[in-house]
């Protein structure tokens, strides 16, 4: 089939798949997989909620589409759900995260003229388009650089990843050297508009920073007049087990994008949330961004549905309770394992890094491995475990799996998930 396949070759063979219901999917032969990284971490009411499916169902049939410029009824509901759950109250409808972000980046930029440069790290990943992959710190930014696709005025900082502290650091005992770098970019550079981040990164490894360095960032952020952009595209929707990750520190961002949990991943939907004092600021200037579908009324359409899920689930404390699970299962496999280097994460969104050596960290690849195409580790473990009917997936250019399952799986089935992965991760010892 002459479809594209996306960050690849196009020489790879897809599995067909018929249908899913809740943490499963199944192919074309009947066979059952359980969905352990909720598809692209974006499923996280599992497959085939009903209030959800009703919900677009019944829009489809009031209002399929209406142009951006008018208001309607499940727009009004789209945003008084929101702001139930969300630490900002002023939106921008798209339908992506990579769209979210690049709307986060022009109002930026527009609200701080002339001050352009947007700070990011290295482990990061904050989509496709121009803009959000010149955000990227992932391998997947160099080729697009090799094309000019990027764009100018985007500086990389140090990551909050302390299993390999870009400083030779131990947490704890640190001086949190990663946080402060900020302040010596912003002592050296001028025409900062603001540092975009992960509050949980995710595709680049599940690093979870510690508290402090939020506050620290926060202080430097405040002092240096400079905006917060929090992506939360991976880590909003209950997946650290509260509604966005950027509640379990005392930060305040300036924009927060989000998108995949907002609607399950039923619908394509990016948010871009904003203060009050930004939305007031184009009051009187010309916002210059819009799509043909920003505000699509079937896009919105399972928001409302979505919130009212997770408190009738009251997946938050499911959440909770299954973090305490999925640690204490993934630190008895690191013991039993020896190619397992590091386990970690929060709610239900963790990972397992693999190392040749415990004592030495050293990775099975590297980027440099990745960019001139040697074999990827993480696609073998994950290959063997779809053998065995777990679907699990992890970046080609990193060492580590992502875990990630619907938030509404059950300690059950995710113990039938771990011991498969078990099985595949003893042949890699």
């Amino acid at each position: 089939m002459p479809v594209y396949h996306t960050w690849s070759k196009q020489n790879v063979k897809s599995l067909k798949v018929v249908k899913a219901e809740g943490c499963y999917f199944y192919d074309e032969n009947g066979k059952r997989y359980f969905d352990m990284s909720s598809q692209l971490m974006c499923s996280n009411l599992g497959h085939g909620n009903r209030a959800v499916i009703e919900a677009i169902k019944k829009q489809a049939e009031k209002l399929a589409y209406i142009a951006p410029g008018f208001d309607c009824e499940i727009k009004e509901r789209a945003v008084k759900a929101l702001q139930e759950v969300m630490p900002l109250n002023c939106f921008f409808f798209s339908t992506s995260g990579t769209e979210a972000n690049e709307a986060a980046i022009k109002i930026a930029r527009m609200f701080k003229f002339p001050k352009y440069k947007i700070i990011s790290r290295y482990h990061s990943y904050h989509g496709s388009t121009a803009v959000s992959i010149s955000l990227t710190g992932d391998p997947r930014r160099y080729f697009a650089e090799k094309v000019r696709c990027t764009i100018e005025g985007v500086i990389f900082a140090p990551d909050p990843y302390c299993y390999r502290c870009p400083f030779g650091r131990e947490y704890p005992g640190c001086d949190f050297e990663c946080a402060r770098y900020l302040e010596y970019v912003l002592k050296n550079e001028w025409h900062v508009a603001g540092f975009v981040f992960e509050p949980v990164v995710g595709t680049n490894g599940v690093i979870v920073p510690p508290k402090e360095y939020y506050e620290i960032i926060g202080e430097i952020a405040e002092k240096y007049e400079i905006l917060l952009i929090a992506d939360e595209v991976m880590s909003g929707w209950g997946r650290t087990g509260e509604w966005f990750a950027v509640n379990h520190y005392k930060l305040k961002p300036d924009i927060i994008t989000t998108a995949k949990g907002a609607t399950g991943a039923y619908m394509p939907l990016g948010i871009t949330a904003t203060t009050e004092e930004i939305y007031g600021f184009f009051e009187e200037n010309f916002f210059a961004h819009g799509h043909t579908y920003s505000d699509h009324p079937m896009c919105l359409a399972p928001v409302p549905a979505v919130v009212e899920e997770f408190k009738r689930l009251n997946l938050l404390d499911h959440v909770k309770r299954m973090e305490k699970f999925m640690s204490k299962r993934l630190n008895e496999m690191k013991e039993e394992h020896v190619s397992i280097g590091d386990v970690r994460g929060i709610g239900m969104f963790w990972t397992i890094e693999f190392v040749r050596n415990r004592e030495t960290k050293e990775p099975f690849v590297t980027r440099k491995d990745f960019m001139e195409g040697r074999p990827s580790i993480i696609k073998e473990i994950s290959k063997a475990a779809m053998e065995r009917g777990v679907y699990v997936t992890g970046p080609g250019w990193g060492n580590h799996l992502m875990l990630a399952p619907p938030l509404i799986a059950k300690k059950e089935e995710l113990e039938e998930a771990f011991d498969v992965l078990d099985g595949t991760i003893s042949a890699l010892d």
